[in-house]
């Protein structure tokens, strides 16, 4: 970022580079207040970079997954008064875009100011995302310089087919990857205490066991 800029800045054509940008980043604007206006409760659809991104239905291994996930930090978070759960539909609003995490967290200070009439998510302090055919560029592209360069204290990716967790947390302003496993455990640096086997995010029996522990339940 740093080198790009000092190039512009030594460049003549400066001035007209900047009179474009404001008048794409204004068209842009135009285009995400329209977006604000026509979005469906109904539609999982995201603003990414000046485009309305329109998402198709999930496979039910995506869905499953991602639920396995939910569940437990709804749980734990819930039992605890961490913060708030929230996931698909929660539309998450970044300096530039617009995203709808497949499961977010936010703190207690950034869920006091969420309300029954919430529209608009402010970043969360930790975001994971489930990979899919159809998503994956974005998880790892934009996604990942937005959710890092903004608050997301940590992001988790989870790919369902390789049945893999990558765990990265902030560290010297950017993100380091802190675990890739399919096995193990998984320790959250964001939500205390956040604990949970890696195959619980897999396996019906391993997510089930899991809750049990964060309930407290014996097992059956």
């Amino acid at each position: 970022m740093n080198a790009l800029m000092e190039q512009l800045l030594g460049s003549p054509a400066l001035p007209d580079l900047v009179s474009e940008l404001q008048n794409r980043l204004a068209e842009e604007r135009a285009r995400r207040e329209r977006f604000y206006q026509e979005f469906s409760n109904g539609v999982k659809a995201e603003f990414i970079n000046g485009k309305v991104v329109v998402h198709m239905p999930s496979r039910d291994r995506h869905t499953e997954v991602r639920h396995f996930l939910h569940e437990l930090l709804e749980i734990f978070v819930r039992l605890r008064g961490l913060g708030m759960v929230r996931g698909e539909k929660s539309l998450c609003v970044f300096p530039r875009n617009d995203y709808e995490p497949d499961v977010c967290f936010f703190g207690k200070q950034k869920a006091a100011g969420i309300s029954a009439d919430t529209l608009k998510y402010p970043p969360p302090d930790w975001i994971a995302e489930v990979l899919s055919d159809s998503t994956a560029a974005t998880d790892r592209g934009e996604k990942f310089e937005d959710y890092q360069m903004h608050g997301v204290g940590e992001y988790w990716i989870i790919d369902p087919k390789e049945e893999t967790l990558e765990q990265y947390v902030v560290r010297d302003g950017g993100y380091h990857l802190a675990m890739k496993s399919g096995t193990g455990e998984a320790r959250s640096t964001v939500v205390s205490g956040f604990v949970i086997p890696v195959r619980a995010l897999f396996d019906a029996q391993a997510n089930l066991e899991a809750m049990r522990e964060l309930l407290g339940s014996p097992p059956a």
